[in-house]
């Protein structure tokens, strides 16, 4: 039997594909496997590259197998599906994922640890949280609106409704009082658990030195400081600002072919928390200068005065990230890309 160097793990929730190969790539063995019998096997084999799709579990697992002794390496599915041959099963993902592993120029994924995924799950926790408060919100306000009630849109106009609802010459039906009740009870306590989440985000900021540097770029509070720890791989790992930029997926799609250039729209092929957030931060920037007048000659103000500020805020949120990276790597203060 010929020595297995690499493995390509189908993961799933119970079954589990393995495609062993050597070193030239000829395969070795294919095995399917139950979720308790994966570690007792792979603890039996020498020490190997495993390899596997970066998807749901995939850190758990990475962690687990990186203590048997065997190299771990997480691939974006997204670069495993070109290696599928024909038909798209359990086996040949797996023999793809070692196709795709075995490139020279692949990029892998940094398997997270514990404390990493504990984070990052504020995050998500939160933006859940978020989502059904505003699905709450509209709800409320189409019902409402069969009544003609109205107010403008928008969280904070929330207590427009409230008056309404509670002015004795409403004449909604008492049926419908209650349920608007019980949904801006809903309301409420979504409210106390986002502002909860946000509070520690804020303590935990305060208290670790990075971060509070990371805060020191404007635009960048503590939520999008917190969200850079939490998402962002090490910034040694990227050799440039326009890379960790490219990460976000602050940059335009490019469909250029015969040495022409051709530009689309953000490609969004990124890490979305960190790429949301700092749109936000850029496009607080860019209203306050609409209001207050950029500084004469910068960057913003030429951008401002050519380019739709949607486009600019896009903009100066890449130039932030390339800023950011430029001060996490090089150890130097933080440069506004607004003046540049």
């Amino acid at each position: 039997m010929k020595e297995v160097t690499i493995i390509g793990i189908d993961l799933a929730k119970s079954t589990f594909q393995i495609h062993g190969a050597s070193a030239s790539g000829e395969p070795v063995f294919r095995k399917k496997l139950s979720r308790a019998q994966v570690l007792k096997f792979l603890g039996a084999m020498p020490s190997c590259v495993v390899a596997m799709e970066a998807c749901a579990s995939s850190h758990y697992w990475g962690r687990e197998i990186s203590k048997l002794g065997h190299e771990v390496r997480l691939i974006p599915p997204i670069y495993v599906k070109p290696f599928v041959k024909r038909q798209k099963n359990d086996a040949n993902d797996a023999e793809a994922i070692v196709e795709a592993a075995m490139r020279p120029t692949m990029r892998f994924v940094p398997v997270k640890t514990a404390e990493q995924q504990s984070q990052s799950m504020v995050f998500k926790t939160r933006d859940l949280l978020v989502r059904q408060r505003n699905s709450i919100v509209n709800a409320l306000r189409g019902h409402l609106m069969e009544y003609g009630i109205t107010a403008p849109s928008g969280r904070r106009n929330v207590s427009k409704l409230v008056e309404q609802i509670e002015a004795p010459e409403s004449g909604l039906p008492v049926l419908v009082i209650e349920c608007c009740q019980m949904q801006l009870d809903q309301i409420g306590r979504l409210n106390e658990k986002i502002a909860e989440i946000e509070r520690n985000l804020r303590d935990d900021a305060k208290s670790d030195p990075e971060t509070v540097r990371l805060q020191t770029a404007p635009g960048v509070g503590p939520v999008t400081a917190m969200a850079l720890k939490a998402f962002a791989p090490d910034f040694e790992s990227f050799k440039q600002g326009r890379d960790f930029a490219a990460w976000l997926g602050l940059v335009p799609v490019q469909r250029s072919t015969g040495g022409r250039q051709i530009l689309g729209r953000t490609s969004k092929m990124g890490q979305r928390d960190i790429r949301r957030l700092l749109i936000i931060g850029a496009m607080g920037r860019v209203r306050w200068a609409l209001k207050n007048g950029a500084p004469e000659g910068s960057w913003l103000k030429q951008m401002l005065e050519r380019k739709p500020r949607m486009l600019v805020a896009i903009a100066l949120a890449n130039k932030t990230a390339r800023a950011i990276w430029a001060m996490m790597t090089r150890n130097e203060d933080y440069r506004d890309p607004c003046a540049a």
